[in-house]
């Protein structure tokens, strides 16, 4: 049976290598134990999920919370674990559609300071010229690919003349152009939307996005550690209700 030394050995050697160790004077008597036991030693260290995807969730969630010094280190401890720049900035990308872009460029301010302080490089890119009509064909494909049938139903139905207006847009920029962005793959992008879902308390979309996780190779085994992964940064109660509406739709 694993012992709470057992959890704080594991956890203390995932928190040195992102260099996030903490003490008590900084915070409360017993806490930084606490947090090297459950944090990082009984969720960092679960094998459901690697560091890198974990790094993921931690980094939408953080953003999505606007939690700006945890956000800072744990930028530094992301680039430690392998993440490039460019990896860091598409989570904000990413997220941005579901958060804001104005939460989203403030993340991307905070990660310039980290690269900069880090000596290190971000990469650049020339601007596709992609029509807007292209945008449309590549958006509605990618809606198919992820999400069959279920990507034209609610607020997301065609001819629609509510939400028509504001979808065509996540269609063309949403599913056309940041979908199909260099930076993060597929699987990647959905890790951040469950994610960022979970964290939102968005449990409509969550639904949703979980099934279509199983079509960009994600498992539910996966879907769920994603979930949890976000408990401590935004919020035990949602990821508890995120798990439970995965539960209703999850094979």
């Amino acid at each position: 049976m694993t012992s709470r030394d057992d959890l704080k050995a594991r956890g203390n050697a995932i928190r040195e290598r992102i260099d996030a160790m903490g003490s008590d004077a900084e915070t409360a008597p017993g806490y930084q134990r606490m947090v090297s036991e459950a944090l990082y030693g009984g969720l960092w260290a679960r094998d459901g999920l690697p560091i890198e995807d974990r790094y993921l969730c931690v980094l939408s969630g953080l953003m999505l919370k606007q939690n700006v010094p945890q956000l800072r280190r744990h930028v530094r401890g992301a680039l430690k674990v392998g993440l490039t720049p460019r990896n860091i900035l598409e989570v904000f990308v990413q997220c941005g559609l579901y958060g804001g872009f104005p939460t989203a460029e403030n993340a991307m301010t905070v990660a310039h300071e980290v690269f900069e302080a880090e000596g290190v490089a971000v990469e650049t890119e020339e601007d596709g010229d992609e029509s807007l009509a292209e945008f449309d064909q590549m958006g509605a494909d990618m809606l198919v690919s992820l999400h069959g049938a279920r990507g034209t139903q609610g607020y997301a139905q065609p001819g629609n003349p509510t939400t028509g207006g504001l979808y065509t847009m996540a269609i063309q920029y949403g599913y056309g152009w940041l979908w199909h962005r260099a930076g993060l793959s597929l699987r990647q992008r959905m890790i951040c939307a469950v994610a960022a879902f979970t964290v939102l308390r968005l449990d409509s979309q969550l639904r949703k996005f979980g099934q279509s996780a199983l079509n960009v190779g994600l498992t539910k085994a996966e879907v769920v550690e994603a979930v949890m992964q976000t408990a401590p940064y935004g919020g035990f109660p949602p990821a508890l209700n995120a798990l439970a509406a995965l539960d209703e739709v999850l094979p």
